[in-house]
């Protein structure tokens, strides 16, 4: 999808009541956004104007348009590491009526005094989504790994699984086990990211940290083992995925081509009203043969945080603040939210009528109800998008055999550490710098301070010696 700027009325809004300027993150809800900001036009009066991102190009997005004169008043950022880039430009939220609604501070982005700088808006959940009614006809079939979903509960099984619905997948009338693992930018942040959060996650849970500087790659041949899965038993040949985008993935499974697709509650919009019905929607932990993977759960956490334009005009950030809180507390806002997008939010205004009526959240809650230990996403403390991108790369040249995995423990572990120092030593020329025009304006206000006094002085000289002469 190409960025696209609809705005929602032509009507001009005049400077007293300022405008508003979303560059959303999130293509999969482009048009739901756009009417939404359509119906708070009607409503209001106020011009907003939504500008959606293409897939995988958000943060460059976001920094040509923040060049601009007319930038965004409201923006994204992905959690801790997005903060540092964009912390400069954020609007103090403290105080808004968005916070205030908050269930929890867990969903807030705080500055080391207190701001609150970002606020997270949506709530998700991935792992592998799953067609019930396909799973069931591989388990009538003779040989069947697993009588029951439920013995679906590690890797090893998973694996033996997949093997076997492959082996069977004309007798099923399927094309592959796995939705095609596409490495189009609309699809790789799917292997990049997602999956890449796994090993990340369990390498900090044995180490007892929430991030770090230098990854050790601790359960990279984990993250191999599920990769591997993936390509081989597929609904396409390797050699085909640098060409396979995110809709092809989403329509494979839509259509009851394959079995498992890794994504997330967002994708319901995406899947629903195709030949999968609602009640066949699951979704399974992403299992990569770790102990104790038996009680894992879903990945469940946010990457969405709102942030509102400091640089913008007052009228401008008062109209921004007023069109978060009508989304959070409207009727229409609520519903959209919940309902068009499918949404589970983390403010006390979505009561009972206002939860979303997504399948996929159902299955998501049920691993919580049932005790199971979420997985936290992690990998909003990757060093950049560049080291994203390495390891991209290095992993669709293992796929299609051009590469070695060797390449891509390299891209993971050597790339962390030289992403993590550049980035850390960009702040902290940044900060330098700040530094420096700080002290640059205090001796030029020093200096006017000084000329200043020296003028009064010589004037108070003269007086007193024509005072003298008199």
């Amino acid at each position: 999808m190409v960025m696209s700027m609809v705005p929602a009325t032509l009507a001009s809004a005049d400077e007293e009541t300022g405008k508003v300027y979303y560059l959303n993150f999130k293509p999969e809800q482009a048009t739901q956004w756009e009417d939404l900001a359509a119906k708070y036009t009607d409503e209001t009066g106020v011009q907003v104007d939504v500008v959606t991102a293409a897939s995988g190009t958000y943060e460059s997005t976001l920094k040509s348009e923040m060049a601009k004169a007319e930038a965004p008043t409201l923006f994204q950022v992905n959690g801790p590491v997005g903060l540092a880039t964009w912390k400069d430009y954020c609007y103090d939220l403290k105080d808004s009526e968005v916070y205030k609604h908050l269930k929890s501070d867990d969903f807030a982005l705080k500055n080391d005094d207190g701001s609150v700088q970002g606020i997270a808006y949506v709530i998700e959940t991935y792992g592998l989504i799953y067609n019930k009614k396909l799973l069931n006809d591989y388990m009538a079939t003779d040989g069947a790994v697993i009588s029951s979903v439920d013995e679906l509960n590690n890797f090893e099984t998973l694996k033996a699984v997949a093997d076997d619905i492959q082996a069977k997948k004309d007798d099923l009338g399927i094309e592959g086990a796995f939705a095609s693992t596409g490495f189009d930018s609309s699809s790789d942040w799917r292997f990049k990211t997602h999956l890449a959060n796994l090993p990340i996650y369990y390498e900090y849970k044995a180490d007892g940290i929430n991030s770090t500087d230098a990854i050790k790659g601790t359960y990279l041949d984990n993250y191999k083992q599920i990769f591997d899965l993936y390509i081989t038993d597929s609904t396409c040949e390797p050699t085909v995925l640098s060409s396979k985008t995110g809709e092809d993935a989403a329509s494979e499974f839509a259509l009851g081509e394959a079995v498992f697709y890794q994504n997330g509650t967002w994708a319901y919009n995406d899947i629903k009203d195709n030949e999968v019905a609602d009640e066949d929607l699951g979704m399974l932990p992403i299992y990569i043969g770790v102990e104790g993977e038996e009680n894992q759960g879903l990945c469940t956490g946010s990457e969405n945080y709102w942030c509102v334009n400091n640089k913008a005009s007052e009228a401008d950030i008062q109209a921004t603040l007023d069109f978060m809180n009508w989304v959070i507390s409207s009727d229409e806002g609520r519903t959209s939210l919940s309902q068009d997008m499918g949404f589970v939010t983390p403010f006390d205004t979505f009561t009972e009528e206002y939860q979303a009526q997504n399948p996929l959240v159902t299955a998501a809650n049920e691993y919580i109800d049932a005790g199971k230990e979420s997985v936290a996403w992690c990998f909003t403390t990757m060093p950049s998008e560049n080291w994203k991108n390495g390891v991209g790369s290095a992993l669709l040249e293992y796929a299609q055999g051009t590469g070695d995995w060797d390449a891509v423990k390299t891209a993971f572990v050597d790339g962390w550490a030289t992403e993590y120092a550049e980035q850390n030593e960009g702040a902290v020329e940044d900060a330098t710098e700040a530094a420096s025009e700080a002290d640059t304006e205090a001796a030029s206000e020093a200096d006017t301070e000084a000329a200043s006094e020296a003028d009064t002085e010589a004037a108070e000289t003269e007086t007193e010696t024509a005072t003298e002469a008199a």
